[in-house]
């Protein structure tokens, strides 16, 4: 059986957030899966198999980190329509069949993906008392992004303070479902992009997600509107950073990056 690592969010190897992608025939025990991806010990490791002919699908996939199953995935997703394109198991746009509904992948002729994500719902919350220590800086403002993605997302006073940040992990874990997301606007846009965030995800096992997809289908509709522009470029500046081209359509959020693979190899265990 072939494993593939694919470094998605970025154009160069070792940068962007990498993920294990596995094509099967069906999907086999959850338990075997949940072992593989703590085996892979990526952020995700991504599971599909062909489903047949005629339906809203191509492609069903499912998504663990190295502790459990998860409802979306940005960079798994992207990572795995670039294994289907590279190995010609699929051509043109692919229609996986997810959790979260048939999430859409094209290919550009750039070699780039664009995936078609649901937007998610941002509802104005109080900051948390406590956050702030937590997270070693204080919000300007809390948003609830929604059941889908599960995140707070806190914005900061500027990109220097997203780039310094070094949270109490543990003590992240209490404010959310998933995790924290923390942004600010971009100190020079000339730079090629809007606005940075940064990534926490205590509750599914990832302390900071280097690139998350899922997150940018939140930071898309609130920095379009503090913007005024529909079409952005997000930069996570982790320590493996990634940049994605996100594009607001309404309830749609269009996530556009390049992937490349690092590794191929068999998979041993039955």
């Amino acid at each position: 059986m072939r494993i593939r690592i694919i470094d998605a969010f970025t154009d160069r190897p070792f940068s962007g957030n990498p993920a294990g992608v596995l094509l099967l025939d069906a999907f086999p025990d959850d338990d075997w899966m949940q072992n593989v991806a703590m085996e892979v010990n990526h952020a995700e490791t991504a599971f599909a198999h062909r489903l047949p002919e005629g339906g809203d699908a191509d492609w069903a996939l499912r998504w663990f980190t190295p502790v459990t199953e998860v409802a979306m995935c940005g960079h798994a997703t992207l990572a795995t329509a670039h294994v289907l394109h590279t190995t010609g198991a699929h051509e043109g746009p692919v229609r996986f069949a997810t959790r979260s509904g048939v999430l859409v992948a094209t290919p550009g002729a750039d070699g780039s993906i664009t995936l078609d994500f649901p937007t998610a719902p941002l509802t104005r919350v109080e900051v948390p008392g406590g956050v702030a220590g937590a997270l070693g800086a204080e919000p300007s403002a809390a948003f609830d992004s929604g059941p889908n993605v599960g995140d707070l997302v806190l914005e900061l006073a500027d990109e220097k303070t997203v780039r310094g940040l070094a949270p109490d992990h543990k003590a992240l874990g209490s404010y959310s479902a998933r995790g924290i997301i923390a942004t600010a606007r971009a100190e020079d846009p000339a730079r090629g992009y809007d606005y940075v965030s940064r990534c926490f995800f205590p509750n599914v096992g990832i302390d900071e997600d280097p690139v998350t997809g899922s997150a940018h289908t939140a930071l898309a509709p609130y920095w379009s509107e503090r913007l005024g522009r529909p079409d952005l470029t997000g930069l996570q500046a982790s320590r493996r950073p990634g940049l994605v081209r996100t594009g607001l359509r309404g309830e749609r959020t269009l996530l556009t990056g390049h992937a490349v693979t690092v590794v191929e190899g068999d998979l041993l265990t039955p």
